[in-house]
């Protein structure tokens, strides 16, 4: 706790701050000395101050290029007195956002790898490999300070695995939601090792879909190192993820021993394993791994997992034709009543899927989305009861109008077996597009088909008798521990994440989705006891109640959706940058300029609620959009318009932004090239944050570049995006672009736009953006510095 506290004590660690250059590496240059002081002879350590440049081009957030400068790495290799071949990686930042401490994300990760280093470096045990911890300065530039080390630092080559410890939450317990990729060894590394395991592959599939706004240096090693790993982050409360409120005292001593503990005995086991050395040979595909409630983790090849889910499926789709060509003369009328019963049950699902998303619609369109962000029990009573009601209601209008006269008995047998048959057809449909998530599937089959067999005579019996549904629970008592446990999970995750994913997503409409699917799973093969029971109406009653009862309150306004609590706050984002536009034409006449504070609320949200509070954020202030400028013209810091409405954008007008240390751009040379393609190069100096944008007017077309791997990469709409950082002392950033024009234009054939983002120092913060921020109400976390903007046609 220690390291933790002090390493936040520093403050904001944004790159090219003398915070995140200077303070941050003295102080971790000097606790790895002392290490090295204490360390038994059975190692050697050796240190190094990488400080790299380069660029590269990632698919990330729309599609962009970045390009760093001298930005900063601390590296140490922990190794046997006679050196060592081959080495394990472990990775953490001590960089973090602007305006905001990084305990969890990620100076708990470098506390961390301290400890780990003094532990390893204390025993007398020498190890078989040498283990390199990188504290990386550059993460939160989108990845940066790992690029620069896993492509150019000569121990990089030496690595055959990594571990990279990381967040998404403050604090509790840190999730495996990433491995390999193909290297089940390393799985099993850490089935066998970990202490304390939490893992999912369904983390990693979801997190892999691009669902979540997220990245982590996981995708460097794995995209431009070619080297396997596992990633872990902490996922409790997201709600204060990149805020001011991700303080050291926020996380519990007792998460920082649980991964130290799993953290140490990994890397303890990978540096003295035998397939550490030859990991290229052990790769064989993906694996399907699991924790059962924290206590060990079930992993196995997924090729594997595809057999047993198809002979899962297949035995599954056996029992039913076996039960469909029972009697031979009932046959069709058997086949008949299946497939009525899995046709309504699939109907049932769809109209309480559409039903509740219209509840949600609904509620976004009256201004009452995220009432439930301060307080998760809303979304449960309002969406929960009203996808169980629907379920409910479904079936018993289907049981008193279309099975009027069925025997109820068969009724609730053939239910069973239409969920089974869904189960079944998901496993196999699942598992042939390649998931291996699709061990849930194999659960809710192989499970319940046992639960039938065994009591398959209580089945038969009249209604549903005591013993038949203790039996019955038991059976069941699997899949839905499980289930809960994962739902658990994924609403830790997702539930914040809502805050933070851009104004165009409505977050009811996703969380309730979520909800559904959940409550459609859990109810599957409950649907039968709808057939099986007298009556399901005081059930249904309750739930349109509760349901009711909910929708008012939330349409009143009661749940305020953010809150200010101190010990556990839930604030609301939002993004202000005090801006000074310029717009040049063909001659470099300023043809336009304008000054403002541009507003973002981070989330679905918008600033409806701040506006009682700073009236002049209002509508008549909208941001417009600069059609013939890319990116309409703003200064984004990252190409992440696509995810923001421009009618929830505020440009509230404001003097001139005058920064001590404006930027300086210069176009150096023009050189007519062949194919009738125009090089144009350029001298860019400023901020340690800069963005480039470029758009190649009509005709024109970017063919190549100095930056990435040389080829383009169009964001989402077509323009492109270039993030530049550096660390101190930079060289100015030189870059030129090639295009192709077919002929002479006389309006020009790029246009081109710089934004410099001062996010420390004394130009962070004008008098009047700081005025501002005095207003904003105690449940925002509000993030204000200076830009400037300047676009230029060539």
């Amino acid at each position: 706790r220690g390291y933790l506290d002090n390493i936040t004590a520093i403050g904001p660690r944004t790159v090219g701050s003398p915070e995140n250059e200077v303070l941050a590496v003295n102080y971790l240059l000097e606790q790895i000395r002392g290490i090295e002081r204490e360390s038994t002879d059975a190692h050697k350590i050796s240190v190094d101050i990488q400080r790299p440049t380069g660029s590269f081009s990632i698919d990330f957030l729309g599609g962009f290029t970045s390009y760093y400068a001298n930005i900063t790495n601390v590296v140490v290799k922990l190794e046997p007195r006679n050196g060592a071949e081959h080495a394990v990686l472990s990775n953490c930042h001590f960089d973090s956002v602007p305006n905001t401490p990084g305990a969890s994300d990620d100076a708990v990760s470098c506390a961390v790898m301290l400890e780990i280093l003094n532990t390893l470096s204390k025993s007398s045990e020498s190890l078989q490999h040498a283990v390199i911890f990188l504290f990386n300065g550059a993460e939160e530039n989108i990845l940066q300070a790992s690029h620069g080390f896993i492509t150019q630092h000569e121990w990089a080559k030496s690595i055959r695995a990594f571990i990279n410890l990381e967040a998404a939450g403050v604090g509790g317990k840190e999730l495996v939601f990433q491995t390999g990729p193909e290297n089940p060894w390393l799985v099993q590394a850490y089935v066998v090792a970990a202490k304390h395991p939490f893992a999912s592959v369904v983390a990693q599939e979801i997190f892999q879909s691009g669902i979540i706004p997220a990245d982590t240096d996981f995708r460097i090693y794995r995209d431009f190192g070619n080297v396997p790993g596992i990633d872990l982050a902490f996922i409790e409360n997201g709600y204060i993820y990149h805020t001011e409120y991700d303080t050291s005292d926020r996380i519990l001593t007792d998460s920082i021993q649980r991964a130290g503990d799993n953290i140490l005995a990994v890397l303890k086991y990978l540096a003295t394993s035998e397939k550490l050395a030859k990991s290229f040979e052990y790769r064989h595909g993906n694996v399907v791994f699991f924790d059962i409630l924290g206590l060990f983790v079930l992993a196995y090849p997924a090729r594997v997992g595809t057999i047993m889910n198809y002979i899962t499926a297949a035995i599954a789709f056996f029992y039913l034709s076996k039960k469909v060509l029972q009697p031979k003369p009932r046959a069709v009328h058997n086949l008949k009543k299946l497939l009525t019963a899995f046709t309504l049950t699939l109907t049932s699902w769809v109209c309480t899927l559409v039903a509740v998303l219209m509840v949600a619609m609904f509620v976004s369109f009256i201004g009452r989305a995220l009432s439930w962000y301060t307080h998760f029990y809303v979304s449960v009573s309002l969406y929960g009861t009203a996808a169980a009601a629907k379920l409910i209601l479904v079936h018993m209008l289907a049981k008193k109008f279309f099975y009027k006269n069925v025997n109820e008995q068969f009724l609730g047998d053939v239910f069973f077996d239409a969920s089974l048959m869904i189960w079944s057809i998901a496993l196999a449909v699942i598992t042939r597009m390649g998931l291996c998530s699709a061990f849930i599937c194999t659960l809710w089959v192989a499970f319940p088909l046992l639960t039938k067999l065994m009591i398959h005579k209580e089945f038969s019996q009249k209604g549903a008798t005591i013993k038949f549904i203790v039996m019955y629970m038991l059976g069941m008592f699997v899949p839905y521990l499980y289930m809960l446990y994962l739902s658990w999970t994924v609403f830790e995750m997702f539930t914040p994440v809502m805050g933070r994913s851009g104004s165009e997503i409505p977050p009811d409409m996703v969380l309730a989705g979520f909800i559904v699917i959940f409550t459609m799973i859990l109810s599957s093969y409950f649907i039968n006891f709808i057939y099986l029971v007298k009556s399901t109406k005081t059930t249904l009653v309750t739930l349109t109640t509760v349901f009711v009862v909910t929708l008012i309150l939330v349409c009143s306004g009661i749940f305020f959706p953010y809150s200010s609590d101190a010990a556990n706050p839930k604030p609301k984002r939002v993004f202000l940058q005090h801006t000074s536009r310029r717009f040049h034409d063909l001659d470099g006449n300023v043809v336009k300029s304008d000054s403002g504070i541009w507003i973002n609320g981070f989330d679905y949200n918008g600033i409806s609620h701040i506006t009682p509070h700073v009236p002049e954020i209002n509508d008549t202030i909208r941001t417009p959009c600069e059609e013939q400028a890319p990116f309409c013209g703003l200064p984004w810091i990252l190409p992440v318009h696509f995810m923001f409405r421009f009618v929830k954008n505020w440009y509230l007008p404001a003097p001139e932004v005058l920064p001590r240390s404006p930027i300086q751009f210069k176009l150096l040379s023009k050189k007519l090239m062949p194919w009738n393609s125009v090089r144009l190069s350029f001298e860019v100096s400023g901020p340690s944050h800069m963005s480039l944008y470029v758009r190649p007017r009509a005709g024109s077309a970017l063919s190549r570049w100095s930056l990435g791997d040389g080829m383009p990469v169009a964001s989402l709409g077509g323009d492109y995006f270039v993030f530049y950082s550096r660390g101190l002392h930079a060289a100015p950033w030189h870059f030129w672009v090639e295009l192709t024009a077919p002929e002479k234009r006389s309006d020009g054939i790029v246009s081109l736009a710089i934004a410099a983002h001062y996010f420390f120092g004394e130009d962070q913060k004008s008098p009047q953006l700081y005025a501002l921020l005095e207003r904003f109400p105690n449940w925002t976390f509000s993030s204000g510095w200076s830009c400037t903007y300047d676009l230029f046609v060539f």
